[in-house]
């Protein structure tokens, strides 16, 4: 016999615990499933005594009334359970004409056309602005388009479509602030309208047995399992700065599940295919590297194949849900199992049973490590709900994370800790921003290089007046053109004869490894800290295409959209003050390089030119280097070069 979903209140509830396996043999009235809404936790109680059969659904799943739960196989009550389903052909013939209603109600659905909407995803923050739609009305777009661009603190979200159709409207306009559920833009699609007759097919066996069994066949849909990593981030670690999703959710391809931050940069890692997530193994604040398991998500399959195959009758859909429904209860208990089991101690177990929780709660307190006491509950009665544990995890990923800090001091030498300076007017704390603090352990490592700066002066008097000659029609074209792509072409150049400037230095410290190609990174400072992204070959590149890409990467890094590629592969950096200010500064090498070129302002100074002084426009050169692999002469000679370089930028076409 089937158990069914009862009228617990709601229209709908989320499976929260299955407390019971395949083979077990259960009395009547024990408890079968914990289902949890927003209003109650309700534990559904077996209906007859047997041995379940089968679970038709897993954890996370959502239900309603009706939805076959599990299979029980009753000792008295198979044989005329038997005689039942022999019997009833007549019935399912006497249904047949109800039947036809409700499919030629949903025929015109088929062949008209359906406006869907496309809503806002969950983010991972309350809140975004609209800073672009990419599309205009009476557009044709295809399924994944990227529909809108979102903005928030944390990140840059293109919103894409769900379907493919033509844009019917355009609900929100840029500068709109909207959150999770909210319609951005209508699309008008006649091939979306294919999955509205599933529901009516299911329905179609009006008997309970055949109808019941055909729900689940819906919920298992998944084609497979497949696990999703963390991609090549262009570091040997990261940390879990966020995570986006939540077991049970419904994912789109490409939409982000996890937020990592190393010394670099912010990335997002998105699902690389639709579906349901089944297990989390990542937490916040851990420490990954490529190829470690992220996700494991259930791939959406056809739900029009298993429909098809299970109307013949309630055999045949059983037989197909079993092999799935069961491994999946036996995957999720022992993550449950693993993932609770030591994340708080007996004492603050203790302390959260004496919170007003359901059981769904605590199990979620239990596998985030959550203390109940301190979370901020918003039920009625003071009980606490999901959302308020999870918006508690959230409000402490902003905190200060006592792990890097950890990691940094240990990274930094072993500097004493600070003393109290309470008795000298206090302190007030501000937190560094994630990037300045992923950072500490990267610059932490120039503690183990041997680093000495050359400083110069390069005359760019010509260069200069040359520039704004050409700035003009540059800007015409929307190109800004400063005095960094001159240098950027000036050190690529340099850099082909003055190879080991752009090498590394092995392992085994008896060799330096010389690149085949030149990859230079700019320093580019943002709200949150400074980013290195990367313009590729430069030496074999223009001034203006230097120009435009070096403006393309400086918007990205500010806009946070740098992608893991555009931080990879260095293997020069120059760092600019620009028009801040000062005379010249010691920047320090970015490992695994060997060497990093300082810019600071140019000023007018008298130059001496052997009869008289004369007003000289002169860029002060600051030029650290690995000591291990380069000598102060060749330090001297690659400096000395430059100079001549930006002094005569023509000696280039030499």
């Amino acid at each position: 016999m089937q158990i069914t979903t009862p009228d617990i209140g709601v229209d709908k509830a989320t499976v929260a615990e299955i407390l019971v396996k395949v083979g077990d043999s259960i009395a009547e009235n024990d408890s079968l499933v914990l289902l949890e809404s927003d209003k109650a936790s309700v534990e559904v109680p077996s209906t007859s005594a047997g041995v379940v059969k089968s679970i038709l659904i897993k954890e996370g799943d959502s239900v309603t009334e009706g939805t076959v739960l599990l299979e029980l196989e009753t000792a008295g009550a198979a044989p005329a359970a038997k005689a039942e389903e022999v019997a009833k052909p007549a019935p399912v013939a006497e249904t047949a004409a109800p039947v036809a209603a409700p499919q030629t109600v949903a025929q015109p659905a088929v062949t008209s056309s359906q406006v869907v909407e496309v809503q806002v995803p969950d983010i991972g923050v309350e809140k975004a602005l609209v800073a672009e739609i990419l599309v205009k009305v009476g557009e044709s777009i295809a399924e994944n388009d990227s529909l809108v661009l979102l903005e928030s603190d944390k990140a840059s979200v293109e919103v894409p479509s769900t379907v493919s159709g033509t844009i019917e409207s355009i609900e929100v306009k840029q500068g709109d602030s909207v959150k999770e559920g909210v319609v951005l833009i209508k699309v008008k699609t006649t091939s979306a309208a294919a999955p509205a007759p599933v529901a009516p097919s299911v329905e179609t066996p009006a008997p309970a047995a055949v109808a019941q069994a055909a729900a689940p066949v819906q919920q298992a849909q998944p084609a497979g399992d497949v696990e999703i990593q963390v991609p090549d981030l262009g570091v040997d670690k990261a940390v879990v700065a966020e995570i986006l999703v939540q077991v049970g959710d419904k994912v789109e391809v490409d939409q982000s599940l996890v937020v990592v931050e190393s010394d670099k940069a912010t990335v997002e890692v998105p699902s690389t295919v639709a579906g349901v997530v089944k297990a989390i193994h990542l937490q916040s604040g851990q420490s990954v590297s490529q190829g470690v398991l992220l996700a494991t998500i259930a791939a959406e399959g056809q739900a029009a194949a298993p429909v098809a195959a299970a109307t013949p009758g309630p055999a045949a859909t059983k037989a197909e849900t079993v092999p799935m429904a069961a491994p999946a209860a036996k995957v999720e208990a022992p993550v449950a199992a693993t993932q609770g089991a030591d994340k708080l101690t007996k004492e603050q177990q203790a302390a959260n049973a004496k919170v007003y929780a359901g059981p769904a709660v605590r199990k979620l307190a239990r596998e985030l490590g959550v203390i109940l006491a301190q979370v901020k509950t918003s039920g009625e009665h003071g009980r606490v709900m999901k959302d308020d544990v999870y918006a508690y995890v959230k409000q402490r990923l902003t905190a200060p994370v006592e792990a890097p800090k950890a990691a940094a001091a240990a990274v930094a030498s072993g500097l004493p800790s600070l003393p109290d300076f309470s008795a000298f007017g206090g302190v007030e704390e501000k937190v560094l921003t994630r990037l300045q603090q992923v950072s500490i352990p990267q610059l932490s490592l120039n503690n183990f290089i041997p680093q000495v700066t050359q400083f110069d002066l390069a005359d760019i008097t010509e260069l200069e007046t040359w520039r704004n000659d050409l700035k003009g029609n540059f800007k015409k074209e929307g190109i800004s053109l400063t005095i960094m792509a001159f240098i950027i072409k000036a050190v690529a150049h340099l850099l082909k004869e003055e190879r080991e400037f752009a090498g590394h230095l092995a392992d085994d410290g008896k060799s330096v490894l010389l690149r085949n190609e030149i990859h230079m990174g700019i320093a580019v400072a943002t709200p949150d800290g400074l980013t290195v992204p990367v313009l590729r070959n430069p030496d074999q590149k223009t001034i203006k295409q230097i120009a435009v890409e070096l403006g393309e990467l400086s918007k990205k890094a500010r806009d946070k959209k740098l992608s893991p590629k555009d931080l990879q592969g260095a293997n020069f950096t120059i760092t600019s003050l620009g028009a801040i200010g000062g005379t010249a500064f010691t920047p320090l090498v970015n490992w695994p390089q060997v060497a990093i070129l300082g810019i600071s302002p140019a000023t007018m100074q008298p130059v001496w030119n052997g009869k008289e002084f004369e007003p000289r426009l002169m860029l002060p050169l600051s030029l650290s280097y690995d000591h291990r692999v380069i000598n102060g002469a060749d330090a001297a000679r690659f400096s000395n070069k430059l100079t001549k370089l930006l002094a005569d930028i023509r000696s280039l076409l030499l």
